[in-house]
């Protein structure tokens, strides 16, 4: 346990103070034409980057903007909570690490103080995920509404590229950027969306969530069509 829990929890604790993805600044946007390959060009073939054509298109980087300052207050105080857990539990780490490196460690007590961790951590984690769900929420709703002209956008750089093949960059063992179409679906996208609705509906849940749901139902539903009726029963 010694060398496989110490590594779980202090894991788990940088867990408590990482900041949300809602809060991180957009990458450098790709380029919006392939420069000229010096190489043979095979015409037709292209890879694009579908996670950067989101996070670069200029209803996001827009909406990251407003984000900062429509959520300002819950964002702060995610990021003050966050240091108030950071501290609670990192002594509850720091002791656990010290008596786990004793010469003959009491591996019941280390157990209970694993518990004690553990539970603190799931605890945070609860506690600052409802804390910060408004902000992952208009982030989840702006970016469902983008998804939504992705594919457009795609076709329409495809076209304008005479683009008949697109890979994504994961596939690829190596290329050039004659090859990269990232930057054209970029642009494409840009006018189909350049703005985007910041704040969801106040009943609105991301797709994920919507699609769980309705799975869930459609469970239910099937069990309960399948559980035989029971019997009726004749009184006299």
């Amino acid at each position: 346990m010694k060398s496989l829990l110490k590594p779980v929890l202090l894991a788990g604790i940088m867990l408590v103070a990482a900041p949300q993805g809602a809060m991180a600044a957009p990458t450098a946007a790709a380029p919006a034409s392939a420069p000229a390959s010096t190489g043979t060009y095979v015409p037709g073939l292209a890879i694009a980057d579908i996670d950067a054509v989101v996070g670069n298109s200029d209803a996001s980087r827009a909406a990251f903007q407003q984000r900062q300052v429509t959520y300002k207050a819950q964002i702060d105080a995610y990021k003050a909570r966050s240091q108030v857990l950071q501290a609670q539990l990192q002594p509850l780490v720091d002791k656990y690490n010290r008596d786990s490196q004793a010469s003959k460690p009491d591996q019941t007590a280390l157990q209970a103080q694993a518990a004690t961790i553990q539970q603190g951590q799931e605890s945070a984690q609860r506690e600052l995920s409802e804390m910060i769900k408004p902000v992952l929420y208009s982030e989840a709703f702006v970016n469902e509404q983008i998804e939504d002209k992705l594919d457009q956008a795609v076709k329409n750089a495809m076209t304008a590229r005479k683009i008949t093949l697109v890979l994504k960059p994961d596939v690829v063992l190596a290329t050039d950027k004659t090859y990269d179409l990232t930057g054209g679906i970029i642009a494409e996208l840009n006018k189909l969306i350049p703005n985007a609705q910041l704040v969801p509906p106040a009943d609105w849940k991301p797709r994920q969530v919507r699609e769980a749901e309705a799975a869930q139902a459609q469970q239910a539903a099937s069990a309960a069509a399948t559980t035989p009726a029971a019997p009726a029963t004749s009184g006299r």
